[in-house]
């Protein structure tokens, strides 16, 4: 029997959720689409903040909690440490889809499942800078 070409696409499998298969391909073990990583647990979306890491991310998720003594609400925010596989793509500034897994280090337990595409950017406190007046023009009579 001959072996199997090595330029052959990899079909990616089925995970379980509702989220679109990566086009391309990846050799990673830790893909859920390519690989051997079984998805199980809570399915959480986020906004990538760093890729610093070898196929790590640190996905951010805020919220606003009430505080029933003042009766306002405050900004919490939680960073999660993910695996992103190579196939994703994903960069910073991204809205992810990520979903529990085993644990794969001391403090990953959550793989990127699908890349939402480019988060809305706000620049913090620019409603509230005013332009600057014109200096007064003199008129010669």
């Amino acid at each position: 029997m001959s072996p199997a070409p090595a330029s052959r696409t990899r079909r990616a499998r089925d995970i379980g959720l509702d989220v679109r298969a990566p086009k391309q391909n990846c050799d990673d073990q830790h893909c859920p689409f390519h690989g051997r990583l079984s998805i199980r647990g809570q399915v959480l979306e986020g906004t990538v903040v760093s890729t610093a890491m070898q196929r790590t991310a640190v996905v951010e998720r805020t919220l606003l909690t009430r505080v029933p003594k003042y009766e306002r609400y405050e900004k919490r925010r939680r960073r999660y440490l993910a695996h992103s596989p190579p196939c994703l793509g994903v960069v910073v500034g991204h809205k992810v889809r990520i979903a529990e897994t085993r644990p794969l280090s001391k403090l990953v337990s959550f793989c990127i499942v699908e890349d939402l595409g480019e988060a809305a950017q706000h620049v913090q406190g620019e409603e509230a800078v005013a332009p600057e007046p014109s200096p007064p023009v003199k008129e010669e009579a």
